[in-house]
């Protein structure tokens, strides 16, 4: 498996979004109100999800600055064993409960309402693995080099897994030792970067 990180924009809260595919598709998804967060559109959403849809089955999926955690769930309708989904906000946290239990995937789900850095430590305190990592944070902040720091001190990625970032084009991945870029893929605007644990 590999590594990726997403990002994208809805503005109000009666905006909805859909589960594409698995045993909750077609399900609408709240997305938080307001320009905090930036959901994943549908048709990157489900290029991603094409590319990595022979990982889903059985994997430990990690959403993080999740949103309206329509990527977890998306990974939890497509047969993911487990998935979850770290977000600081409280009505981020409200709507992805909402968008859970309408769904009726709450069982496998697990979500933390608390920083990045202090969610990934507290999972790493726990032994938790993860076989996909997804990113989510604002564009052009230097989240993405944080987390993967956090990511590698804590060691949450399974040995085969990978992260899935989301960035925009003009944002680049910063060079991690412990890490090696395995995929980019453009969209426009944005562009999603996969990475694994480098080879020793």
């Amino acid at each position: 498996m590999k590594f990726f990180c997403i990002i994208d924009i809805y503005v109000k809260v009666e905006n909805y979004m859909r589960v594409i595919s698995g045993s909750a598709r077609g399900h609408k998804l709240k997305a938080p109100e307001g320009l905090t967060t930036r959901p994943t559109t549908d048709r990157i959403k489900e290029s991603l999800f094409n590319i990595i849809a022979a990982d889903m089955y059985e994997c430990r999926f990690l959403d993080l600055f999740s949103g309206s955690g329509a990527m977890g769930i998306e990974a939890l309708s497509r047969g993911a064993k487990k998935a979850v989904f770290v977000d600081k906000d409280r009505k981020s946290v409200s709507v992805i409960r909402d968008n859970l239990k309408a769904t009726k995937l709450e069982e496998r789900a697990m979500v933390l309402n608390c920083d990045t850095a202090l969610a990934i430590a507290k999972l790493g305190t726990l032994g938790e693995k993860f076989d996909i990592i997804f990113m989510d944070p604002p564009y052009n902040k230097g989240f993405i080099e944080s987390t993967l720091t956090y990511i590698v001190k804590e060691n949450i990625l399974a040995d085969d897994g990978y992260i899935i970032a989301e960035q925009s084009q003009g944002d680049e991945i910063p060079m991690i030792p412990e890490l090696d870029v395995i995929r980019v893929k453009d969209y426009k605007i944005t562009k999603m970067t996969f990475l694994s644990k480098a080879e020793k």
